[in-house]
């Protein structure tokens, strides 16, 4: 990773960041500000966790985090809490998951703007970065307002993280971001944050648009995979090789069909789309279709691995991470569907997931290392494109039924890298 320019201190502040989550994201970015020579306090409220982090271990599977983390609590750069102490900069990255009939939860976003409160002083910046729903950033301010009525101006910002597991430190640095304010101030000071250690460019705008574009960028990204996965649908009806069909389709100039699969996962792709239907739902059609789709998606695969079951054999369910090479299980379709079908099949139903030393919460199937798995009869169900599968010889695979949700066993689709127009 290349470190990018230092781009000086914020106007009229020292550099002491407080950090509210310290998971997937917000243990990342602390790590990375701490090694651009920032003062990171990082605040979580799980006494597990912190006491992980302070032996300098992560508990998070994430490309060299913990060696930063290692490095920043040698220099005293990061310290570990959980309230958060007054800093000049407060970020936001906890969880906003989805609660009954897909509504966006706010409890922890919330909650860690009431913790913040009494460490705020006139002047600071308040980032918000959970993806939210549209509002959200103003909400907090009001928050903020109500409970410290005797401060002055707080600036309250929103800055969407836009980064791909298993390259989180990489694209924290390398990406374009987005920060909008709820004032021009706000996204003055916004702005300036993110250039301390952001190479690619920082495009200011209003709170309320960026927290639409965080959400835009990842319902773009489930509908065209519904897409995908409904084209999978149709063409296996009709007996034909979807991943060919998308290949040669993709030849078209401005056509770029995404890669089917099993249903999306991940916190952000199978839960963002449901914050923009759920703040308009008499104007959102497109979005809910997809999320169907991807379900029908989901049952499909689920139904087709089932009837092999019910006539006594035995499926290998290679992956339960939402993606390839990962250990995130967050919304896994993976992990879904192997629960489902050991939970509907008994004895006949085996996990391989070389991310994982023990079977996770919910599955009642043993976790073979892949060799083990190998070594049995039974259907190979590809759930997860981890490059271990993909690498298998021919030899390996020879006699076996598969059921390739990924495509890992066919040719590659090789999108064109034009405009779609």
């Amino acid at each position: 990773m290349r470190k990018p320019r230092f781009h000086g201190k914020l106007p009229g502040m020292t550099t002491s960041v407080t950090v509210l989550g310290l998971g997937y994201v917000g243990l990342p970015t602390a790590a990375l500000l701490a090694s651009r020579g920032l003062r990171v306090h990082g605040v979580d409220t799980s006494a597990a966790v912190r006491a992980t982090l302070a032996a300098g271990r992560s508990h998070i599977a994430e490309a060299d985090v913990e060696a930063l983390l290692e490095r920043a609590l040698r220099a005293g750069l990061f310290t570990l809490h959980a309230e958060p102490p007054p800093a000049d900069v407060f970020v936001i990255a906890v969880p906003t998951p989805l609660g009954p009939g897909h509504a966006p939860m706010l409890g922890h976003v919330l909650d860690a703007a009431r913790a913040l409160a009494p460490a705020l002083r006139s002047g600071d910046l308040v980032l918000l970065e959970s993806t939210s729903p549209i509002g959200t950033t103003a909400r907090i301010a009001e928050l903020l307002r109500g409970l410290r009525p005797e401060l002055g101006e707080v600036h309250v910002a929103y800055g969407p993280e836009r980064v791909l597991p298993g390259r989180i430190l990489a694209e924290l640095v390398e990406n374009d971001r987005v920060a909008g304010g709820l004032t021009p101030e706000a996204t003055r000071r916004a702005v300036a944050f993110y250039r301390l250690f952001v190479r690619g460019e920082v495009h200011a705008t209003d709170a309320a648009t960026a927290e639409m574009v965080k959400l835009s960028e990842n319902a773009f990204r489930d509908v065209n995979i519904a897409f995908a996965n409904e084209l999978s649908l149709i063409a296996g009806r009709h007996e034909l090789d979807v991943w060919r069909v998308i290949e040669l389709a993709n030849r078209h100039p401005r056509v770029n069909i995404l890669k089917p699969g099993p249903g999306v996962g991940g916190h952000c792709i199978a839960v963002d789309p449901w914050f923009l239907a759920h703040g308009a739902p008499e104007a959102a059609r497109l979005i809910p279709a997809a999320r169907a789709v991807d379900a029908a998606k989901r049952a499909a695969v689920l139904e087709q691995a089932s009837a092999l079951c019910a006539a006594g054999e035995r499926v290998i369910c290679l992956g339960l991470a939402f993606k390839g090479d990962v250990d995130d299980l967050r919304e896994s379709p993976a992990l879904a569907i192997a629960a489902a079908l050991a939970q509907r099949h008994p004895g006949l139903v085996v996990a391989v997931e070389p991310h994982l030393d023990a079977p996770p919460a919910g599955l009642e199937a043993p976790l073979l290392s892949l060799d083990a798995a190998l070594e049995l009869p039974g259907t190979l169900l590809v759930l997860t494109d981890h490059r271990v599968f993909a690498r298998l010889p021919p030899a390996a695979l020879a006699g076996r039924r598969i059921i390739d949700t990924r495509g890992i066993f066919r040719r590659p689709i090789v999108p064109h890298r034009e405009e779609n127009a």
